[in-house]
């Protein structure tokens, strides 16, 4: 297996600048700036890539494994996510791709496309069975995923506790794949090609189960590279591989994991901010009458995660032009004993401030008592995304009042009345720009 590492979204503190770009981004408030540097609070973080996508110095660093790892096996097996089919702009036949995986040195092709369409028949099965979970939130974004065990206690109960499809397919290749060859497992390597970091952290630390049949992950814009040429040998040449239909590949896009429910109640939504509006939501019960609710961190679904290399929206209507002929699905068999959480998800209660509840109620008071004092303005000045999260780092000790400059100022002139004059920083926009007084 792969080198471990705890997130798959890394500082290089070398190229930050200590902007404070990245804190107002962030879904869990997981980054500070401190002494000018960024620095990552590693239980808050879900590697939505976020921070990755905003970062102008590319400081925040997505950490996949390198292709060369291949050479670790005797028999390979790739794992092309469906969203690496519109990454292409001359692809009119997904077979000519996934030939092109055999010419760079894999043995096999598995999509995870056709996982996906066992998946989408097991989830329309659950509902009809669990009607008393709904609305189910789909658990196929692992950043979606940690968002809600972090941040949603109350909706853990309505994740679908069914594996993502990248997930099924590992196991069910690696089971054809020693069956075919006879070789023991450990010489059989399982390698999922990537959209996004939240999925290498999800393949290194699976969620729901105890071990992944995922031996490495490579990210889609390394894979792309080396695939180009091979693809326009084999164009005219491709062999018969393609087994995903329209219901597995629409999987990389928003909504195309409720469209595969065929089902009418459900919600889709995607991009990081928008999914959090629509959790506060499900937590508040606004929505009524709703079976199924989909999200994706990255905007327009997994064709916009950091680790790919064409615009999302180009992309999305790429994969409409793929999908236009294929059938509906290939109809794959749902497998027995497989597919289906085998662990529990629990609350990881990293916004607490830890101790009993008693404990917990007065730190909270403080913080309270700490935004009077307070502006409110949630400048971000202070490295802290909120004048809440700054409250709340003093009250863990990671941070003082000094930090706000707003309340330094104040002791400064409190201090010393020869600095009485020094004023607060007021920014204004010139007369062109203000807007119109009613």
């Amino acid at each position: 297996m792969s080198e471990m590492h705890e997130h798959s979204v890394l500082l290089d503190k070398d190229q930050c600048v200590g902007c404070t770009n990245c804190i107002k981004r962030c879904p869990t408030g997981a980054i500070r700036v401190w002494n000018k540097k960024a620095h990552i609070i590693h239980d808050r973080c879900i590697d939505c890539g976020e921070c990755v996508r905003i970062c102008q110095h590319h400081a925040k660093i997505p950490v996949y494994d390198p292709i060369s790892r291949m050479n670790d096996f005797e028999y390979k097996v790739a794992l092309p996510a469906p969203s690496l089919y519109g990454q292409f702009n001359w692809l009119d036949d997904v077979n000519i791709l996934l030939t092109a995986f055999l010419e760079m040195g894999f043995d096999n092709v598995w999509e995870v496309g056709s996982a996906a369409e066992i998946v989408s028949q097991m989830s329309r099965e659950y509902l009809e069975q669990h009607t008393e979970q709904w609305p189910l939130i789909s658990t196929a974004c692992p950043a979606i995923v940690k968002l809600i065990y972090t941040r949603f206690p109350n909706l853990i109960e309505h994740m679908l506790p069914i594996q993502p499809p990248v997930e099924l397919a590992a196991t069910l290749a690696r089971r054809t794949a020693i069956k075919e060859t006879g070789l023991p497992s450990e010489k059989i390597g399982i390698f999922f090609i990537s959209p996004c970091p939240a999925k290498v952290t999800m393949c290194r630390h699976p969620i729901g189960v105890e071990k992944t049949d995922i031996d490495y992950t490579l990210a889609i814009k390394e894979v792309y590279k080396e695939l180009l040429p091979h693809m326009k040998r084999v164009a005219d040449k491709p062999l018969d591989l393609a087994h995903a239909g329209r219901i597995g590949i629409g999987w990389g896009v928003s909504g195309g994991e409720a469209a595969g429910l065929i089902n009418d109640s459900y919600l889709a939504a995607d991009g990081i901010e928008n999914c959090i509006k629509v959790l506060n939501d499900l937590e508040d019960q606004k929505f009524e009458n709703l079976q199924f609710v989909e999200l994706d961190a990255c905007p327009g679904g997994c064709v916009g995660g950091v680790l790919t290399v064409e615009n999302p929206y180009i992309a999305k209507t790429r994969m409409q032009a793929i999908r236009r002929y294929l059938p509906v699905s290939g109809a794959p068999e749902v497998p027995k004993d497989t597919g289906m959480w085998t662990q529990d998800v629990d609350y990881e209660p990293v916004m607490s401030f830890g101790g009993n509840f008693l404990e917990n109620m007065k730190k909270m008071q403080e913080v309270e008592e700490l935004m009077t004092e307070f502006p409110g303005i949630d400048c971000g000045g202070c490295g802290a995304p909120s004048c809440r999260a700054l409250a709340e780092d003093i009250v863990r000790g990671h941070a003082s009042k000094d930090n706000c400059m707003y309340l330094l100022l104040d002791r400064i002139r409190a201090k010393n009345g020869e600095f009485e004059d020094i004023p607060v920083p007021v920014y204004h926009l010139k007369d062109s720009q203000e807007e119109e007084q009613l």
